[in-house]
């Protein structure tokens, strides 16, 4: 772990194109926790799944970062920590809890009712015997596996993991290796002391525990964000759901909007002030136990939508591909 600090949190994007509103209230009330806290604010690019990857979206996303006034102490990079979570993939295949997985996502749903909600992977091939081959996926064992914790903004949280995500995956049929995997080590490796991010992540966060308990790491403190939502469909607002790119342009006017989303009450007039007067403000009047202790809150203006379809299944698209919803 890296030196400690009374606060350390972070912002994760993962590279896929650039920010939308959506993304603006997770870095901006993770950014405000920390300065509030008197602690460091990271950004880290998650950036191990190149097939899902924009050209340049990395440096799009850091520049809206900076046009939006959100200055960070530290830049990394998960492709730089690829290492580390072989290592973490070693340590835990001494547990006895991870297997190799030959279904197909085809095979996974053709062998189950979801009855129009998330596919729960059934464990098929959890009791299999045999040699572990670079092409198959890597599943770990959720078999009473019950996460609670305490979550800063939504309240008490139980997660009985076999029923509500099933025995995820780790390392893909490809050999990439899961966005749970990387985040559960980066988080407890990078001395992240609280995670604030959308509540769309909130089962994540169960599963990357189960990850932390299996190799004896004390989890981080976690607050959860309601996100924003479609008002016409209820789906998140996300690039899956054409979410509009920020318009740096209008930096202050977009945080001032965060602000009022995540319940702070900013006063009128500093709409109309400048970017670094409504920075002192919110940093100086920022309360937690002010956010909505809501999952999602409609966005009242359709400004944030290009104008396409919304996805009818958004951010719960793929649920065993391990990627960061956006």
């Amino acid at each position: 772990m890296t030196d400690t600090v009374p606060y350390r949190g972070r912002f994760a994007p993962s590279p896929t194109g650039p920010l939308h509103f959506g993304s603006l209230i997770a870095a901006v009330g993770s950014y405000l926790q920390a300065r509030a806290n008197d602690g460091e604010w990271w950004v880290r690019i998650e950036d191990i799944d190149p097939p899902r990857e924009v050209a340049g979206a990395s440096d799009l996303i850091l520049a809206s970062l900076e046009m939006h006034g959100l200055a960070w102490d530290r830049l990394s990079y998960q492709h730089n920590r690829l290492d580390q979570y072989g290592a973490a993939l070693d340590a835990l295949q001494q547990t006895g809890r991870l297997y190799p997985c030959t279904c197909s996502r085809r095979d996974i749903a053709a062998s189950v009712d979801s009855s129009g909600g998330p596919i729960i992977y059934p464990g098929t091939c959890r009791d299999k015997t045999g040699v572990v081959v670079e092409n198959h996926a890597l599943r770990i064992d959720t078999r009473n596996a019950m996460i609670q914790f305490e979550d800063r903004i939504q309240g008490r949280q139980s997660f009985p993991l076999s029923q509500e995500s099933g025995d995820f995956i780790l390392r893909r049929t490809d050999g990439l290796f899961s966005y749970q995997l990387a985040v559960a080590i980066d988080d407890v490796e990078q001395g992240m002391t609280e995670v604030v991010r959308g509540c769309d992540l909130i089962g994540s966060t169960a599963r990357q525990m189960h990850i932390h308990n299996l190799l004896g790491l004390a989890s981080p403190a976690y607050a959860h964000l309601p996100v924003a939502v479609d008002p016409d469909t209820g789906h998140k607002l996300s690039k899956q759901t054409f979410a509009r790119p920020l318009d740096s342009s209008m930096a202050l006017e977009n945080i001032w909007d965060v602000l009022d989303f995540l319940g702070q009450n900013p006063p009128p007039d500093l709409r109309q002030a400048n970017l670094a007067s409504l920075w002192h403000w919110a940093i100086a009047h920022w309360q937690l136990d002010a956010v909505p202790t809501r999952s999602g809150i409609d966005v009242k203006s359709k400004q944030f939508y290009d104008g396409q379809t919304a996805n009818p299944i958004g951010y719960k698209m793929k649920p065993d591909v391990s990627y960061e919803p956006d």
